[in-house]
């Protein structure tokens, strides 16, 4: 769990700091950032539930693997929009 909790850390802190250079942005940077944003809502969700749900080794498992491949997705696409801001 500790893995998760700097995960998230770490996504937040990315979010926070693409949020302050998203209004200079393009459209299409803008969808993205939205569909990141409710991704990152979602990986929220699933790390919830696998806390409520640890003592349900199979579940759990199922639920962490799944919130791990959806945060690295979110850092993937939070680095595009970063690089994209740059550019």
């Amino acid at each position: 769990m500790d893995d998760f909790n700097k995960l998230i850390a770490e996504l937040k802190q990315k979010r926070d700091e693409l949020r302050v250079h998203m209004n200079l942005a393009s459209r299409e940077l803008k969808d993205e950032w939205a569909e990141l944003d409710e991704k990152m809502e979602e990986l929220g969700d699933k790390v919830k539930r696998f806390a409520d749900e640890a003592d349900i080794k199979e579940t759990g498992s199922g639920i962490a693997e799944a919130a791990g491949q959806l945060g690295k997705e979110i850092k993937l696409g939070y680095d595009r929009l970063w690089k994209a801001l740059k550019d």
